[in-house]
């Protein structure tokens, strides 16, 4: 499988809803960032589901180097 493209070297902060899911890009081929909107299609990756437990901000990477899919973990710093 190819790597991912960066989409950018830091992450996404989002304002979530609880109860609600999301579908992050993993692949960065997206124009909708840092979510989902089937540019993976022939690929091999495929959208990772978030389920909010909370209504409150999270940080989605936007690198796709994360090693805590789809949260930033910092690992934008090591490219």
């Amino acid at each position: 499988m190819p790597d991912p493209v960066i989409a950018q070297k830091g992450p996404y902060p989002v304002a979530v809803e609880a109860g609600k899911a999301y579908f992050w890009c993993a692949c960065g081929r997206s124009a909708n960032q840092p979510f989902c909107d089937g540019s993976h299609q022939g690929t091999g990756f495929t959208p990772v589901k978030y389920e909010a437990a909370d209504s409150k901000t999270v940080y989605f990477c936007g690198c796709k180097h994360t090693a805590d899919p789809p949260m930033c973990d910092g690992g934008h710093a090591k490219l």
